[in-house]
């Protein structure tokens, strides 16, 4: 096997949110009966359950309407769109924004995160990571031949942190680490990190000159009236020395049109510019005027959906932990649960393959976002709130039938 085979070998996809369908399942039997029940995929939200605000459509076709001047916009994105959408991120993050230096718009968030490694890591670069975080994350860094550091995170052990160990990160930084990498809220617990855990981050990564990319995927879905703390807006941090993603897709159900954003430093900017033009050239032209309807939705359409993720999680979480062994944190924001599972008699991938056989339950297994969380799983509960609950409590069933 040659060593492209084994860059690719190790990027995998079998387990990959949206790739369930490629497992194989015949090494696999079946300890009892099929559940009934109405099938329910965790590994993404479900967008008919809760649909994109009203007039995204609309907005689409009139940048089809456009025809070229929409399709072939700068490889940065339309400038009038990049516009619109650094106001309302301005105000938003509290950080500023030159739409000429400081902003891109990529297709989809994945496509800024794929874009910024690759303007920040080169064969043998230290690269920390945080256990769990995104299951891209780690592939990514494998990918650019970067070396992984990673930065545990006790998540079980507090609510009113993240549970960062700050110590081991700046033992990273001495030790050579210029990129930290990771997600706020963090993918897949739905943990934030507190004000003073972003602070730490902030002074750290200035006191040893490196480059923090975070991902903010989730920061507008926030239950329980929590604080969130922009890494971007902190006075400590160099704004060169930091990347800020962003998008509409899960929270709005909008992930359909590939499309995502990323703000910061100019100099990382402009080489994620170039990368984009020899990979996709720019994000979908007309996809780019959605954006339009990003931080423009309807008066209380952002709160009502708030409301509505929050009693689907307040309902799982009851149900979870009702159940002897099990483990699991309340969502904080976004609409990922990350729970701990009692000991089973099967691997937690023979598990994850019997959910999908017997309990028509989909869920992704927590080995995508760390190598030691084989007692894990992540579901995406932005659901029908009662198949969800359903199948939750098919979930527990499973578990019931296999425990050690």
């Amino acid at each position: 096997m040659d060593r492209i085979e084994k860059k690719f070998i190790k990027l995998g996809a079998e387990y990959a949110p949206g790739q369930e369908v490629r497992q194989r399942t015949d090494d696999i039997k079946l300890s009892f009966e099929k559940i009934p029940g109405t099938p329910v995929d965790f590994s993404h939200g479900d967008v008919d359950a809760f649909e994109p605000v009203s007039g995204s459509l609309d907005v689409f076709v009139e940048g089809v309407h456009l025809g070229g001047k929409q399709a072939y916009t700068e490889y940065r994105g339309s400038k009038n769109i990049r516009e619109n959408v650094a106001e309302k991120l301005t105000r938003f993050t509290g950080a500023s924004i030159d739409v000429d230096k400081n902003f891109i718009i990529t297709p989809g968030t994945q496509g800024a995160l794929f874009l910024a490694m690759g303007a920040s890591v080169i064969k043998g670069d230290k690269v920390a990571i945080v256990e769990p975080d995104y299951f891209a994350n780690r592939k990514l860094v494998e990918f650019f031949d970067g070396e992984i550091v990673p930065i545990q995170m006790d998540y079980l052990s507090t609510n009113t942190a993240a549970g960062l160990d700050l110590t081991q990160l700046e033992e990273a930084f001495k030790s050579g680490v210029k990129l930290f990498l990771f997600s706020n809220p963090n993918n897949p617990t739905g943990v934030i990190y507190s004000q003073d855990e972003i602070h730490s981050i902030a002074e750290l990564a200035s006191k040893y000159g490196a480059n923090v990319i975070v991902d903010q995927l989730y920061s507008r879905l926030i239950f329980d009236g929590r604080k969130y703390t922009h890494l971007a807006a902190q006075s400590k941090i160099d704004p060169e020395n930091v990347i800020t993603i962003m998008g509409p897709s899960k929270t709005e159900s909008l992930s359909g049109y590939r499309l995502g954003v990323a703000f910061g430093s100019a100099k990382i900017i402009d080489r994620m510019e170039k990368l984009q033009a020899i990979v996709s050239l720019r994000a979908g032209g007309y996809s780019q005027a959605v954006l339009k309807t990003w931080f423009s939705e309807p008066e209380e359409w952002m709160a009502e959906r708030i409301v509505q993720h929050q009693a689907i999680r307040d309902d799982l979480v009851h149900k979870l932990q009702a159940v002897e062994g099990f483990k699991v944190r309340p969502t904080e924001a976004g609409s990922y649960l990350f729970p701990k599972i009692p000991a089973l008699n099967i691997s937690i991938n023979e598990f994850v393959k019997l959910l999908r056989l017997q309990a028509a339950v989909t869920v992704t297994p927590g080995t995508e976002f760390g190598p030691q969380f084989t007692d894990s799983f992540r579901i995406n509960f932005s659901q029908d709130h009662k198949a969800a609950v359903d199948a939750i409590t098919r979930v527990i069933q499973v578990v019931e039938e296999n425990r050690k």
